[in-house]
């Protein structure tokens, strides 16, 4: 969503890099570049005079004119900035003392509220949270329905004592939820509230008689991120009449320019607290403005990486796994293909790739990694027999013409997996081996020692050194404790050959420019 504004600001970026110091000329250009990368991407007026006039006041500071690279300190500025704007700190759920926590949902209709119950379900669900559904939206056709889908895929419970399309009271549903839950000890109850194409008297007022109704602890506006400035004018309405406690973001995905989630949260002083990223339930995530800062400016979002891989990846599979990888041994193709499917669990491998820092830079090949690529390889992989997978050696000529008869691929594509599995099981070997780098663990000598040791001790022209190499052979022969050939000297005894001149004095020595 962010890619136009990312981009823009990228190449702002880039220009400052070259100089090292910035000019008030500089400074006022870079601002202006800001200014209409922001109106570009839909952010309201207000919120960029606000954003700029920050921007510049600090840049124009001593962080940046005593900084040793100015640009990179205009870069932090930015960021510090955005971080603010999106609102400074992740909003946490919060949650009533005596359950059930009762969060209501409100909208338009399209914003994909139902949907986003279903989500909201399922990640308090995976917090070990026992949520309940409610279908308070009695007015839209098959709305009930809806939400009792979506329950049912998220694996949570829905209440729903009304069939819907017009019939029921939204507001005596509402009421009886709560009573519901904590007969069935849910702790928390969200309800699903009817929408409206526009803002009208009557949503507003029944909105208010469900909040009246239940005193929720949490009122969350759902607004559709891909519709610019019509989201701030709806966010205001919403809050003189019903008021809410955040706003949760949804089709972060699509392709609008993504000026809602800047603008929102800045106009009604509201926290956006969760964020739907996809068309799937797992698709949901709280909203984290550091991190949604980050990804705007190219610098990736590699927490929120290391955390769907932790969700995803089982920690005794993943040792075990790494075990056999350090090794380099044991790793075959049944193993290769569970780790591929474990990454393909985490989400496409474009949006993983794109978590990267300085990805946005590479937008034309992140667009051309399809995962129906990986679809392929595990097709090929299945299509093999389990010995087959525990030692590609034995896949010859005739095999591989039945393996990409049974995977439906051509024999070249099966020959291309096997060669790279066989790369990798080499570049694994020499990773265990310390890459053979001198020093690292399984590493080669020092080529220096290794010629040394092939061509045995040599023996010094000088009759005195090889006297000394002689008897320091024969002491460390017999005697390897005492130290060699010095260990038999005594106290001031120099080596044969070093003995200093009759008479001379150590303490009368003096270097020149002493007196």
């Amino acid at each position: 969503m962010f890619e136009t504004l990312s981009d823009r600001l990228t190449s702002v970026f880039s220009s400052l890099r070259s100089k090292g110091r910035l000019s008030e000329a500089d400074i006022d250009a870079t601002c202006r570049e800001i200014r209409i990368a922001l109106l570009e991407a839909d952010v309201a007026l207000p919120v960029v005079r606000t954003f700029v006039a920050q921007v510049k006041e600090r840049a124009r500071g001593a962080e940046v004119s005593q900084a040793l690279n100015p640009a990179q300190q205009v870069v932090k500025i930015v960021n510090d900035e955005l971080v603010e704007i999106l609102g400074g700190e992740t909003r946490r759920l919060r949650y009533a003392k005596n359950p059930p926590t009762v969060i209501m949902l409100a909208g338009l209709q399209g914003a994909g509220k139902t949907t986003l119950a279903g989500k909201l379900a399922r990640w308090l669900r995976e917090q070990n949270h026992t949520p309940l559904l409610v279908a308070a939206d009695l007015q839209r056709p098959n709305a009930v329905q809806q939400l009792s889908v979506v329950a049912e895929r998220a694996g949570v419970a829905v209440f729903a004592p009304e069939p819907g399309n017009g019939v029921g009271d939204p507001i005596v549903v509402a009421r009886q939820s709560v009573e519901h839950a904590r007969r069935q000890q849910h702790d928390v109850v969200i309800i699903d509230t009817a929408g409206r194409l526009g803002i009208d008297q009557e949503l507003m007022k029944q909105a208010a008689d469900i909040r009246d109704a239940v005193s929720p602890d949490e009122v969350l506006f759902v607004v559709d991120a891909m519709i610019g400035q019509d989201a701030v004018s709806t966010a205001q309405a919403f809050m003189e009449g019903v008021g809410f406690d955040g706003v949760v973001l949804t089709k972060l995905d699509g392709d609008a320019r993504g000026g809602a989630a800047l603008s929102v949260r800045h106009i009604t002083g509201r926290p956006i607290m969760f964020a739907s990223t996809g068309e799937k339930l797992e698709d949901f995530d709280a909203f984290h403005p550091d991190r949604m800062a980050s990804r705007i400016l190219d610098m990736g979002d590699i927490l929120t990486l290391i955390e769907q891989a932790q969700k995803t990846f089982d920690e005794q599979e993943a040792a075990k796994m790494a075990g056999k990888l350090t090794s380099g041994e044991g790793f075959t193709l049944e193993d290769f293909l569970e780790q591929m499917m474990m990454v393909r669990k985490m989400g496409p491998i474009k949006n993983l790739l794109g978590m990267m820092p300085g990805m946005g830079q590479m937008r034309d090949q992140l667009n051309q990694v399809d995962d129906r690529d990986l679809d392929r390889v595990a097709a090929i992989i299945r299509s093999m027999t389990p010995g087959e997978r525990q030692n590609p050696k034995m896949i010859d000529g005739s095999r591989r013409a039945r393996i990409a008869k049974g995977s439906g691929v051509t024999v070249t594509e099966v020959n291309n997996l096997v060669v790279r599995f066989f790369d990798a099981q080499k570049m694994m070997k020499r990773m265990a081996g310390g890459m053979g780098i001198p020093g690292m663990p399984g590493g080669r000598k020092n080529k220096g020692a290794q010629k040394k040791a092939a061509k045995g001790r040599r023996v010094s022209g000088d009759p005195r050194k090889a006297a000394l190499g002689k008897n320091a052979a024969s002491a460390g022969h017999e005697a390897p404790s005492q130290g060699g050939a010095l260990g038999k000297l005594g106290a001031g005894q120099l080596p044969p050959g070093l003995e200093l001149p009759p008479g001379f004095d150590p303490s009368k020595f003096k270097l020149p420019g002493q007196k």
